[in-house]
């Protein structure tokens, strides 16, 4: 058995030390493969998200292979999500671009912070689901590509955003004019 691996079966059974050691002994490689393979500019970023996964998944390191082979196939994978999510975000980036400004929805300055406050009442995923699809227009597989799950989450997440907004809508309706408004 080499010595990471020795040092990372070591930080597995709880020795801090050892996983200092394997972290300082491994970082060079980590940080090179980042580079190449990743953002340039963020490879530092790329390393350490590298290393807070590996960590995360300490537990899962059986030693069926060289620790440092385990380590580095953590990296190139987060190194592939990065690429992948700027992608996106560039592709995001070019439909907004392209968009004649006649066709973003026009909303008051007094509807907006309603808007924004029933948005706000949502939890995160129904939230994005619902602006993507609902307000900026995206196509549901789309949006589905962009937030990474299934086609069907984003449908039952949109569906349930719906639900929320038209009981909070209903339940603000029933309340006489000058009672208070739960905030």
């Amino acid at each position: 058995m080499d010595r990471l691996t020795r040092l990372l079966l070591d930080a597995q059974a709880g020795d801090r030390d050892a996983l200092e050691r394997f972290v300082a002994e491994t970082h060079r490689d980590v940080l090179d493969l980042c580079r190449y393979l990743g953002d340039r500019d963020n490879a530092d970023d790329l390393a350490q998200e590298t290393y807070q996964r590996a960590v995360a998944s300490l537990h899962r390191y059986r030693a069926s292979g060289p620790a440092r082979s385990w380590l580095l196939t953590i990296a190139r994978r987060t190194c592939a999500d990065a690429t992948r999510r700027r992608s996106r975000r560039r592709r995001l980036d070019q439909r907004v671009a392209a968009l004649p400004t006649d066709d973003l929805p026009s909303r008051s300055s007094t509807e907006q912070p309603e808007i924004d406050e029933l948005l706000a009442r949502l939890d995160d995923d129904r939230r994005a689901a619902f602006v993507l699809t609902q307000l900026n227009g995206f196509r549901y597989d789309e949006a589905a590509e962009m937030l990474g799950v299934p086609i069907g989450t984003i449908r039952s997440r949109v569906a349930r955003a719906r639900e929320q907004l038209l009981g909070i809508v209903a339940d603000s309706r029933e309340l006489p004019p000058t009672a208070e408004r739960p905030g």
